[in-house]
């Protein structure tokens, strides 16, 4: 099976990328009252859920991270009609990213394969008739070992139990200390260096949403924001260290695996909608 899926990769990957479509300029907004805002945000969370659930199959030894940025790439532009967002942000050179193993975020595909037992973040973000989508969650190539399944499972949970909590009234250090308490309590640490963040006909904006605080603090979620909650959660220490272009590249400083996933959400008036929701998680249906 590996065999055919690797045939496939080539067939998909050996033209390069497809010129990318013109934008659609909106004024920058990460809170929405306008239904048509709404539909907008819905469509652009759906589609960048799409393309990880159409990666899953070729995320396999021997694949490398650049071929999957290729496939991606594509897949977006041709199948969606939309926009890699990540393409030439702030000088960022490919479509999506891939961190692989002691990547905690930003990594850059490149030309590497991937071999059986290494785990890998894609992080998706998309923009369709300028709205954007954004989402990642782990990958393994093959069997993995338990203490890197254990990390993955851990840090879903962490989001899980943080987009439990969204609704309008919470403080987001209310959310942050709550993914602390969880990643601490498993024995793991939470990269402070990053966080999730306001998005909406924005890539970034406010508010920032850290993975960690003092409960009772920070911005109260208000109904119509849109934002992403994005934990990374490390099996070792906290701390970072920077390599790559422009030093994109977070890595674990001592080397150790890190694991994210993230997800786009709409607080409504009594809840929250995740917006880049994939079918098997049927728990936010």
């Amino acid at each position: 099976m590996s065999n055919e899926i690797l045939q496939k990769v080539e067939q998909l990957t050996q033209n390069g990328r497809l010129d990318v479509p013109k934008a659609t300029p909106r004024p920058a907004a990460t809170r929405f009252t306008d239904i048509s805002d709404i539909e907008g945000m819905r469509t652009a969370g759906k589609l960048a859920a799409d393309v990880l659930v159409m990666l899953e199959e070729f995320v396999v030894p021997g694949v490398s991270t650049e071929q999957l940025d290729i496939i991606a790439h594509n897949y977006i532009v041709e199948q969606q009609g939309a926009i890699p967002a990540p393409l030439n942000y702030h000088g960022f050179p490919k479509s999506c990213c891939t961190s692989v193993n002691d990547v905690i975020c930003h990594g850059i595909p490149n030309d590497k394969a991937l071999k059986k037992g290494d785990v890998v973040n894609i992080d998706i973000t998309i923009i369709k008739d300028g709205y954007y989508g954004d989402t990642s969650k782990m990958f393994f190539v093959g069997p993995v070992a338990p203490h890197a399944e254990r990390l993955a499972k851990v840090t879903q949970e962490c989001l899980y139990l943080a987009i439990d909590m969204v609704k309008p009234g919470v403080q987001l250090g209310d959310i942050g200390a709550a993914i602390a308490a969880h990643a601490h309590k498993n024995h793991y640490s939470v990269v402070e260096e990053y966080c999730g963040h306001g998005v909406g006909t924005t890539f970034h904006g406010e508010p920032q949403v850290a993975h960690y605080g003092k409960a009772g603090t920070g911005v109260a979620l208000e109904e119509g924001m849109t934002l992403t909650i994005e934990p990374m959660i490390n099996a070792g220490k906290k701390q970072v260290k920077h390599s790559g272009p422009d030093n994109w590249i977070a890595k674990t400083k001592d080397g150790r695996l890190s694991a994210q996933y993230e997800h786009t959400l709409l607080v409504t008036a009594d809840g929250v909608e995740v917006l880049t929701r994939r079918p098997e998680e049927t728990r936010f249906a």
